[in-house]
């Protein structure tokens, strides 16, 4: 698994966030039993920056905790049966790594949900990653069966990790 982390700004989290990030990342990988090894960026900016980002990618124009962006489409979630190593559009041609997409958080909004639901910043931080992962692999959470289903799946996540509310 290769995680490519970048940081826009000053970010002063209490925790290491690679050491976290690839933590959620395998746990989330193996939960979800990829069976490639994967390749996901990871960018950790602030407000005003994901601010631009939804309103450009989704048109909603506020701050938002964080985006997802699948380089994969999956007709059902977390099935790569459709997926050929020989589709050299998803495969990095370097690595050999499935490029599942990219991963964008407001470090700002990690510390203020921590405080809002009176849980830690890493744990907060991590639920944003395995949320985000869940995206990358095709999961959604429009309609409720689908957000029962990630909320069950990303408990599960960080449960297997020991990172709890």
């Amino acid at each position: 698994m290769s995680l490519y982390i970048e940081t826009e700004g000053n970010i002063n989290f209490p925790f290491d966030v690679r050491e976290i990030a690839e933590m959620v990342v395998d746990a989330a990988l193996e939960y979800i039993d990829c069976p490639y090894e994967a390749e996901i960026s990871l960018l950790i900016t602030h407000d005003e920056e994901i601010h631009e980002m939804n309103r450009e990618h989704r048109g909603i124009d506020r701050a938002t905790d964080v985006l997802s962006f699948p380089m994969l489409e999956f007709g059902i979630p977390g099935d790569f049966t459709g997926i050929d190593e020989e589709m050299s559009d998803v495969f990095d041609p370097e690595t050999g790594e499935l490029m599942l997409g990219d991963i964008v958080i407001s470090a700002d909004k990690v510390m203020a949900q921590a405080e809002e639901y009176g849980h830690s910043p890493k744990r907060e931080y991590a639920f944003l990653i395995a949320h985000s992962m869940l995206h990358l692999c095709g999961y959604d959470h429009m309609e409720d069966g689908e957000r029962k289903e990630m909320e069950q799946k990303q408990r599960e996540i960080l449960e297997k990790i020991n990172i709890l509310r």
